[in-house]
């Protein structure tokens, strides 16, 4: 037995009262229950992502494996004569503009009595800098760059 009492027929239930939809309207806050009902995943922010990929771990090590040898720069070769060609050709320098990684070791050349420092987000290779990453560089070597020379 039906609980349509409304004039017409019995294949248009609730005819006076907008049909089905409007007989649930009125048993129910229809918009509260549009508003809390799940739509599904929120479309991802392409612009959010864009902006992140220049400095993802991974293009930073894609961007330090294009590095310039040392014996290339007319500078590095005469701030280091206590290094031979076959050190310098191993030795490897930051392009400028290159993400460094947070937290990884490296050194400036022009700065080697500052010593070595840890990279913090965001820091770049500047145009002025000589910069050679520990991770890409022999043990032996890093320690003869990394002796500070002191007066006595």
């Amino acid at each position: 037995m039906s609980d349509d009492h409304s004039p017409g027929d019995r294949r248009n239930p609730y005819s006076d009262r907008g049909g089905p939809e409007g007989r649930h309207a009125e048993t129910h806050d229809v918009r509260r229950e549009q508003l809390t009902n799940p739509t599904g995943p929120e479309p991802e922010d392409e612009s959010f992502a864009e902006d992140l990929a220049p400095e993802t771990p991974e293009s930073i090590r894609q961007s330090q494996m294009e590095s310039v040898p040392a014996g290339d720069d007319k500078t590095v070769v005469e701030a280091l004569p206590d290094l031979d060609q076959g050190d310098l050709a191993s030795l490897s320098l930051l392009p400028e503009g290159t993400h460094l990684e947070q937290g990884a070791v490296y050194l400036n050349l022009n700065d080697r009595d500052r010593g070595d420092f840890k990279a913090v987000g965001g820091q770049v290779v500047e145009p002025s800098d000589r910069i050679v990453a520990k991770k890409a560089t022999d043990y032996e070597l890093w320690n003869k760059l990394t002796q500070v020379r002191r007066p006595s």
